[in-house]
């Protein structure tokens, strides 16, 4: 892998992937809902939105037609803690690709009739998300673990402080967060050696420089949300703390998150779904930040079922914390890792998320044979370590359905482990 940092103090990572044609190319940015006021919540989301309006150069119309014109594809994604705007070609097309996003990057309009046509789209984009209940209750569950905190913020925003966002917000928040020192370009694929001298071209006048803002690491409140929505199914999350992303034993609540409930083989699955056929999803699944995480369940079934669902789930959670995995479950659950690990990996947009969001939030990269020895040394006592870190808390519970009597009377604090320093919670 080839890292290399310009004189503007922006970062270019590189991975060379013989054998293939295409390379993927992005530029990520350190920011998100969880770096936004309250009064400008969304606004990350919506500056990802303007950047694809056109720019003096470029219409979006024109934008649209070149990348169609190559046989490219071009988009953008923003996070809690990143947004990207990557394309991928094939390599003759790469300088086409850079410059027009890089003019994107730099100079779009943020044109005030845009940005009202822009919100219109994106308040249907809200109302989409809403109409989905089990879309929502994942927002609901941050709300329900982490209270107020940024990291509980909608990536979407809220409608009236969307609404009240003006060219001069979107420069602003930009001139704080979009910094040379707090971005990061990284390509995959056929990566030949002058296609780093490219983006040196391109990104040379990229300018600005700030202290970067230590965001406060919250706190998991263990709380309950309800959303009154007629639905024909309840919609639940059930969450509990988990780790940051570099964590030494993430591996651990992986494999754990794997054996619970993270595939079909899994222990939820195969209980809920296939033995009883008490929900058609039924899953769970660890989202890590920089500095926290969760291990969140989700379960969809119909009211009348829903007490029996929460029991199942309780009793197989009840399981794992007391015994732990069987050898079996353990071995299995590594090979199942790092399968997925390596099979995730043989795209060239694949690589290109894993190099620019290690570097951009990590600044650091492990080999893949780093990686899978990491995991194959995952052994008992760390399974019961973080066993010990999952049951310190109250669970976190969120819900979208028609009521919510069948969370009104569930203990949050049923599975903290005895002992636990860590205040329980009242249902």
């Amino acid at each position: 892998m080839i890292k290399h940092r310009l004189d503007s103090g922006l970062t270019v990572v590189a991975e060379d992937m013989p054998g293939f044609r295409s390379v993927s190319f992005g530029i990520w940015v350190k920011t998100g809902s969880r770096n936004e006021r309250l009064s400008e919540n969304g606004i990350s989301h919506f500056i990802e939105h303007m950047l694809f309006k056109g720019t003096p150069r470029h219409s979006a119309q024109a934008i649209a037609d070149i990348f169609d014109g190559i046989g490219g594809n071009v988009n953008a994604f923003t996070a809690k803690e990143y947004t990207c705007y990557y394309a991928k070609v094939l390599d003759d097309h790469l300088p086409v690709a850079v410059d027009v996003l890089a003019d994107m990057f730099f100079h779009s309009n943020l044109d005030p009739e845009d940005m009202a046509k822009e919100k219109k789209v994106i308040l249907e984009e809200i109302a989409m998300f809403d109409d989905t209940p089990d879309d929502l209750v994942h927002d609901l569950a941050a709300r329900a673990a982490y209270g107020d905190h940024p990291l509980a913020y909608s990536i979407l925003g809220l409608k009236d402080r969307l609404m009240a966002l003006q060219p001069d917000d979107l420069r602003d928040y930009m001139r704080r967060r979009y910094r040379p020192d707090n971005t990061v370009v990284a390509l995959a694929g056929h990566v030949r050696p002058d296609m780093i001298d490219l983006i040196e071209e391109r990104f040379a006048g990229f300018a600005g420089s700030g202290a970067e803002e230590t965001p406060e690491a919250p706190e998991f409140e263990g709380g309950l949300v309800f959303h009154a929505k007629k639905t024909e199914q309840n919609h639940i999350c059930l969450s509990l703390p988990g780790l940051p992303y570099d964590h030494p034993d993430l591996y651990g609540i992986v494999l754990l998150n794997n054996v619970i409930g993270g595939g079909m083989s899994s222990r939820l699955f195969q209980e809920i779904r296939e033995k009883r056929g008490l929900a058609y999803s039924i899953y769970s699944y660890h989202s890590a930040h920089i500095d926290s995480g969760l291990f969140t369940i989700y379960a969809g079934t119909a009211p009348d079922q829903t007490k029996e669902v929460l029991d199942i789930t309780l009793e197989t959670l009840a399981d794992v914390r007391d015994n732990g995995l069987s050898d079996a479950e353990l071995t299995r659950g590594k090979e199942q890792l790092k399968g997925n690990l390596i099979l995730s990996l043989e795209s060239t947009g694949s690589r290109m998320n894993r190099i620019g969001k290690n570097e951009l939030l990590l600044g650091r990269h492990h080999s893949i044979d780093e990686l899978i020895a990491r995991i194959d040394r995952v052994g008992r006592e760390d399974i019961r370590r973080c066993l010990d870190h999952l049951f310190s808390r109250p669970m976190a519970v969120a819900m979208v359905g028609s009521n919510d009597k069948p969370i009104a009377a569930f203990r949050r604090d049923s599975l903290v482990l005895r002992g636990s320093d860590q205040t329980t919670a009242r249902p």
